[in-house]
């Protein structure tokens, strides 16, 4: 086997990992996953390996032939004494292949096209960055020069103006301070009247030298003042002290990104085994793209039926049910778990999932407003009704009625069968807005 071919098959089983994923979140075992490691199955069994050309092996009596076989005739298989092999009742063997949370969370932002950008919450350390902020003191060696000199040759050209040309127009014939120093304003010269009176005393035995100033117009040039700075060299440039600025390094707030993910599920006697595993289904990869995605991820976990309680990550993943149904208990235990997390320097998510049944008002008055209460980056209500929306399944529809479709905080999403759940994940993953506070 070439190179080529060897790099090829290292292209598909990447290929094949990534096609895998979306139908492993869907239909395959979670459960032989880790929260800190994903295992993917893949279709690709044999993974690239080289080995020698047989045909370069040489010498002479090197076959592969069994003592006594005749010359042509192939080895024996299996099945090849006239009796029929029995069909094979096991598997095949799978291969894995394994990542950490963070490249699951790559991954499924291929898949899926999400770009959730995590927010940092708590300043860790300040670190000093790039020499980009000024200062009107320091040391020479940040002394920032380029801007000195350009404000000091804004100044020259601002200021300046060619001297000897206008000792000439003082020279005109009959011409008055004032006349002079109206000319020179007009022409936009930067002189003061007392300059001009100055260099008119001066001249004053050369008055009658020109005519006219069109006359001397006509006879000399101006030279412009870029002209000057050329001829005169930077010396002549004016720096001033305020013109002095040091460069020294931008501070830069470290930020780090800490999420608690609240994960909040119904388990009344309504919840049968489909439904329960559509909650796990769509809850898990959310886990892992939440660990991947953040510093720092914490999980709380509340189960609920008309009550609600605090249940380890094991006993959320396979609870049984039973009871009536209070959704609103778990918004006020959460309510209170979240103490513990400040908004200030958590981010936070509030998932809830259930079949949308809930006890007679207990959504437009207690779940609604609570939701509305608890400060998060965004809640999420995930329906599972695998036969469609039962008679008293409102929950979900109450939400999407309150707080509309376009909501950036907020996310329904409706799972009937393991087919919705990866669309689950992007409307949920996928609504979260700019603002955090």
């Amino acid at each position: 086997m070439g190179l080529r071919e060897d790099l090829e098959r290292f292209r598909e089983v990447g290929e094949a990992r990534r096609e895998d994923l979306a139908e492993f979140i869907s239909y395959g075992d979670l459960g032989s996953s880790r929260p800190d490691e994903v295992r993917i199955p893949v279709k690709i069994v044999d993974l690239p390996a080289f080995e020698y050309d047989r045909r370069d092996r040489g010498g002479v009596g090197q076959g592969d032939a069994e003592v006594g076989q005749p010359v042509g005739q192939p080895r024996p298989q299996p099945g090849d004494d006239g009796e029929e092999g029995d069909p094979g009742d096991e598997g095949g063997d799978h291969e894995y292949y394994e990542m950490d949370p963070e490249e699951f969370a790559q991954e499924l932002d291929e898949e899926l096209g999400l770009d959730l950008d995590p927010k940092g919450k708590t300043v860790v350390e300040e670190t000093e960055g790039p020499f980009t902020d000024m200062t009107r003191s320091g040391p020479d060696s940040t002394l920032d020069f380029e801007r000195m000199f350009k404000e000091g040759l804004k100044r020259k050209l601002a200021t300046d103006f060619d001297e000897e040309f206008l000792r000439e127009v003082c020279k005109v014939s009959g011409i008055t301070p004032r006349e002079v120093f109206e000319w020179a304003r007009g022409e936009s010269l930067p002189v003061s009247f007392a300059w001009v009176e100055e260099a008119h005393a001066e001249v004053e035995d050369e008055r009658g030298a020109w005519g006219s100033i069109e006359e001397l117009e006509a006879e000399i040039d101006r030279e412009p003042i870029q002209a000057k700075i050329r001829r005169e060299g930077i010396g002549h440039v004016p720096f001033r002290r305020e013109d002095e600025r040091y460069r020294y390094p931008e501070i830069v707030e470290e930020r780090e990104k800490n999420v608690v993910v609240v994960n909040i599920r119904d388990v009344s006697g309504s919840m049968r085994e489909k439904k329960r595993e559509l909650v796990e289904r769509t809850f898990t990869p959310l886990d892992w793209y939440l660990t991947g995605k953040y510093d720092t991820a914490e999980f709380v976990y509340i189960a609920h039926d008309a009550d609600a309680w605090q249940v380890s990550r094991e006993e959320f993943f396979g609870i049984r049910s039973g009871g009536g149904t209070r959704i609103s208990s778990a918004y006020e235990l959460a309510a209170t778990l979240l103490e513990e997390y400040p908004w200030s320097d958590w981010n936070r998510y509030v998932f809830a999932a259930g079949d949308s049944e809930n006890s007679s008002n207990d959504t437009g008055e207690r779940v609604i407003p609570l939701m509305e209460e608890i400060p998060a980056n965004l809640h999420a209500y995930v329906e599972t009704q695998p036969s469609g929306n039962a008679i008293n399944a409102t929950h979900a529809e109450e939400l999407e009625r309150h707080f509309g479709r376009d909501a950036e905080d907020v996310a329904i999403a409706y799972v009937n069968g393991a087919e919705d759940v990866t669309d689950a994940i992007y409307e949920i993953l996928s609504t979260e807005g700019d603002s955090d506070e």
